[in-house]
């Protein structure tokens, strides 16, 4: 009896044994590894669910503590996360009225179908496209999202666990790797779309939607959006969505405003340069930073006042995120502060709080950074990087987690988040430069 057990437990360790050399061939992996990825995904999110993770603030500094941004945030590279510098000009109202109905010919649809966390090169192909570029998808993946230096992972594998492509980085692919110039501008609003449209600019956004996930509830993620067309008749845009609506999908404008709110109203224009002086004409005020980020906060903060809910977290949020593009550092602490005050109060019931959006948006990392509050930059990438995804691939979480490590003397630490930052990507710039920095190999 015993031996006829011992052959049995042999045969299935040799089954388990061929099993895993099946699954390791190329052929097999490259078919069966998302699924077998998604289950393990499922199951951590079934016993851990990452909309009950909760960052909690520690207690501020005080102000007289804060100290000032020094140099060091304008001259090193992850200080151009949050501008791109364009010429600019003497601000201007462009007054010139547009049409009820504008829509923008010739393009070229693009989707992200076959590949995974593709939005935002296949709107940025389509945005280049639109103006001659000869590209396509995958060149610009390979230089946004390259993906882990892996040779047993084809490039589609590679990229898998890259999570988000930042706007900035989509800004720097057009400038430095094409013909072509684009600027990004947080504080977006409907009319000044309009103006783009219809003087024949497209524009890509950034935005929130949400789908119900496997367990029923409703999910909110990120997603970038290429906006073609608008109608004043029918009070909506035109979007080519390269998710699930397709191509020329309609979205009511009181819709399209709620999911853009959740990043700030944030746009990109792409344009060749000799019409540059036009789109800037186009921005007006919009080429202030300044000004924009005044007037942004200005909107957040009636908006608290309006809503309720997630609207009502992503409006506090966005508050945080204008003053630390205006430099207040510690007001915007404060304002994180609230927010996720707000984001642990939220309800549960059928709609899941906005767990991903660290995934997203960084601004927090800044604000608690430069206002000396290093332990609550751990404790929310901890947060980020261990409760609220399945693995800890975000470069951005490491980086700032790593900094604030650095800051407070936890080198060996500090070293290997950042290492860890730029395996993950190995165009991560900001990454790469603080190991040259730092003399880390």
């Amino acid at each position: 009896m015993q031996k006829k057990l011992l052959r049995i437990f042999l045969w299935i360790f040799l089954g388990l044994i061929a099993l895993v050399g099946l699954y390791n061939l190329p052929p097999i992996h490259s078919r069966l590894s998302w699924r077998v990825d998604n289950l393990r995904t499922q199951v951590k999110y079934y016993f851990n669910p990452p909309d009950e993770a909760i960052f909690e603030p520690s207690t501020p500094v005080p102000t007289s503590a804060v100290s000032e941004p020094t140099a060091t945030l304008t001259s090193t590279p992850e200080a151009d996360i949050l501008s791109t510098s364009v010429p600019t000009l003497t601000p201007t109202i462009v007054s010139t009225p547009y049409p009820e109905i504008s829509r923008v010919q010739n393009v070229v649809y693009i989707d992200q179908e076959n590949r995974w966390n593709y939005c935002g090169p296949s709107n940025l192909t389509m945005a280049l496209i639109f103006w001659g570029w000869k590209g396509n998808r995958d060149d610009i993946a390979k230089v946004i999202k390259p993906g882990v230096i892996d040779e047993d992972l084809d490039f589609i594998q590679r990229g898998k666990t890259d999570k988000n492509v930042m706007p900035y980085e989509m800004v720097d692919f057009v400038n430095e790797q094409t013909e072509f110039r684009a600027l990004s501008r947080y504080g977006g609003e409907i009319d000044l779309l309009k103006k783009f449209i219809a003087a024949g600019y497209p524009v890509l956004i950034e935005k929130g939607r949400s789908e119900k996930d496997y367990t029923g509830k409703v999910g909110w993620l990120g997603h970038y959006q290429f906006v073609t067309g608008y109608n004043d008749v029918g009070e909506n845009f035109i979007v080519q969505d390269t998710y699930n609506d397709g191509p020329n999908h309609p979205v009511e404008y009181p819709v399209f405003e709620e999911g853009w709110r959740s990043f700030n109203n944030l746009f990109i224009v792409v344009y060749p340069p000799e019409h540059e002086e036009n789109v800037l004409e186009i921005l007006g005020l919009w080429q202030d930073e300044n000004w924009v980020s005044e007037r942004a906060l200005e909107k957040a903060q009636a908006e608290e006042n309006e809503l309720e809910g997630n609207d009502q977290f992503f409006a506090i949020f966005n508050q945080g995120t204008n003053l630390v593009n205006l430099q207040r550092y510690a007001e915007a602490a404060t304002a994180f502060d609230r927010a996720f005050a707000l984001y642990a109060e939220l309800g549960q019931e059928e709609t899941q709080r906005p767990y991903r959006i660290m995934w997203y948006q960084t601004s927090p990392y800044w604000a608690y950074f430069y206002s000396g509050r290093y332990q609550d930059v751990i404790n929310l990438a901890d947060t980020t990087l261990n409760e609220t995804i399945s693995e800890p691939t975000l470069e951005e979480s490491l980086y700032w987690r790593a900094m604030a490590e650095y800051a407070v003397g936890d080198y060996a630490t500090a070293f290997a988040d950042m290492r860890e930052a730029v395996r993950l990507n190995p165009h991560f710039s900001p990454g790469v430069f603080y190991l040259e920095q730092w003399g880390v190999e």
